[in-house]
């Protein structure tokens, strides 16, 4: 056991499978919808839902001795299309949003929810900003590494800021390519181009390779990031998106690239956050030395267990805890945790959490009793 382990210490031992002091403590997150539930069930108006769980579980936070620094280096288009209601229904509206998108949306939520995960809001696509090679030839003008605005003006003072750091530092939100040029395309329209025009897919690939790796270099240069996180959401409950043969046939080498240049600068982990059934995607990632995935979704058939005892220590975890549970409490979230804690942590590579954005189903009582058990589980209580 390492004594005296600050934060940034004590993550990496536990992601790289080393023997931290404790696991971090990491219950996962409320969006609005909940948060507004757990303020009809006790927790106070006003307050930091976070900083009121601590003082009620009775656990210290540890005091972050060096100054916190965010980089803000944007890997988004500049510019960004401005964000316009199109069209008011009833009960739903027609958006487009700061990425080319148009949407609909409920007239709960109004555009912004389209720009952060502040809630669970769903959308149906219409229309997507590239339809053909004019509109490509478009949007790549808004994916200039240089451009004004893409790093911040102090960005030198805020990588020298990082280098004694004692909390974790890291990038994430990467786009994956399977998402960038989904994003682009649409769902449909991007499989129906891998097999109809695969060169164009090709070369939107390798566009989006190198304008990443172009705007990572600055700071992999300057700062040892702790992890590079990528987003792909490329799964469904029980397969993914695309076939694992085209997994590797357009995304592997992309992945390749990137976490060649990352670990090659000293960063020892790198992240793939993807929903749904990932277990026939993660030899695939495996293959490009991705070593963390998150966030494990239970309902979509991921059983980390199952995986650890078929990937071994070659693949972390984050996440993993099955929302279902904890929002059930009692004897059910009890029998969870036990399913995964123990296996897992004994073995290290694993931080626990939910899996996924906490939903407004999960009361506040038991998010507090799941957050107690999850405490116990870790070491903190």
């Amino acid at each position: 056991m390492i004594p005296h382990v600050n934060q940034r210490e004590r993550f990496l031992e536990t992601l790289l499978f080393g023997h931290p002091d404790k696991i971090p403590f990491s219950p996962g997150g409320p969006r609005e919808s909940t948060l507004a539930a757990w303020h009809k069930q006790g927790l106070p108006e006003g307050v930091n839902w976070a900083d009121y769980l601590y003082e009620i579980l009775g656990i210290q936070r540890e005091p972050v001795q060096t100054q916190r620094v965010s980089l803000d280096v944007s890997f988004e288009m500049i510019p960004q299309f401005k964000e316009k209601l199109l069209e008011r229904k009833p009960e739903t509206q027609i958006v487009r949003d700061w990425k080319g998108n148009i949407c609909e949306i409920s007239n709960k939520f109004d555009v912004s929810y389209l720009r952060a995960a502040k809630d669970f809001c769903t959308r149906r696509w219409i229309k997507c900003p590239v339809e053909n090679r004019d509109d490509w030839e478009e949007m790549k003008k808004r994916y200039n590494p240089t451009t004004e605005g893409r790093f911040p003006d102090d960005f030198e003072e805020r990588c020298n800021k990082l280098k004694d750091r004692d909390y974790p530092y890291f990038i994430s939100g990467i786009s994956g390519p399977f998402w960038q040029l989904r994003e682009w395309c649409g769902f449909e329209g991007l499989c129906m181009l891998m097999i109809q025009d695969p060169e164009f897919v090709r070369e939107m690939i390798d566009f989006w390779c190198e304008f990443i790796l172009q705007t990572l270099r600055p700071i992999l240069k300057r700062v040892r990031l702790d992890c590079v996180g990528m987003s792909e959401d490329m799964a469904y409950k029980e397969h993914s998106m695309i076939s694992p043969a085209m997994t590797r046939e357009f995304l592997l080498p992309v992945y390749r690239k990137w976490v060649s240049e990352i670990m090659a600068s000293g960063c020892p982990l790198v992240d793939m956050d993807s929903d749904g059934y990932i277990g026939e995607l993660i030899p695939i990632w495996m293959e490009a030395a991705i070593n963390v995935c998150d966030p494990m979704e239970v309902a979509a058939g991921n059983d980390i267990v199952e995986y650890r005892r078929t990937f071994g220590t070659k693949m972390a975890y984050q996440g993993g805890v099955d929302k279902r549970a904890i929002a059930k409490g009692g004897d059910v979230i009890r029998d969870e945790l036990m399913r995964i804690g123990p296996p897992l942590l004994e073995e290290g590579g694993f931080i626990p959490s939910c899996d996924h954005g906490v939903p407004a189903d999960i009361s506040w009582p038991n998010f507090i009793e799941y957050s107690r058990l999850l405490a116990q589980l870790t070491g903190w209580l």
